[in-house]
């Protein structure tokens, strides 16, 4: 099977043997994700990583910059940007969080609609990677993707 040369590649076709072969599908199909991910985001205005700030704070009900940048894994200044971009697109907006009212953000009316919309794509894209499966066999295939993006994490998976 020939494959156009297109710039979402990152590796050229490999041998057939399965497990190039399968390895090769799953860097396919994650390429694919991404684009499939982020497409949504850019026709809305909105760049990576803005979703998962708005993920972040449906799913605290409002956070401060510190808890947010621990959640992310980002660093503060990321999120500055991050939250000065949504903020201008009445996405989140500042408000008192927790019972020490410390200044933070939650969404907008704007921002939840948002959420929503983007929560619907995920779960048509997981309904896309798991359609052909059966309970049992999405809960094994989440396990070992779980394993091996933590074995790549550690490196431990590096020949």
């Amino acid at each position: 099977m020939t494959r156009p040369a297109t710039e979402d590649v990152i590796h050229p076709p490999m041998s057939k043997t399965k497990v190039r072969a399968a390895l090769y599908r799953l860097i396919d199909a994650g390429q694919l994700a991404r684009k499939a991910l982020l497409t949504p985001l850019s026709d809305r205005g909105l760049e990576p990583g803005d979703d998962a700030v708005i993920f972040a704070l449906h799913a605290k009900l409002g956070a401060t910059m510190p808890t947010l940048s621990e959640t992310l894994e980002t660093s503060p200044d990321q999120l500055h940007q991050i939250i000065a971009r949504l903020e201008a697109r009445d996405i989140v907006r500042q408000q008192p969080v927790g019972s020490e009212l410390i200044r933070g953000w939650a969404l907008t009316e704007r921002g939840e609609r948002l959420q929503q919309w983007l929560a619907g794509h995920w779960v048509q894209l997981e309904d896309a990677l798991f359609g052909d499966l059966n309970e049992r066999q999405r809960r094994l295939l989440s396990k070992s993707l779980k394993r091996f993006t933590q074995l790549m994490r550690t490196g431990e998976g590096k020949p």
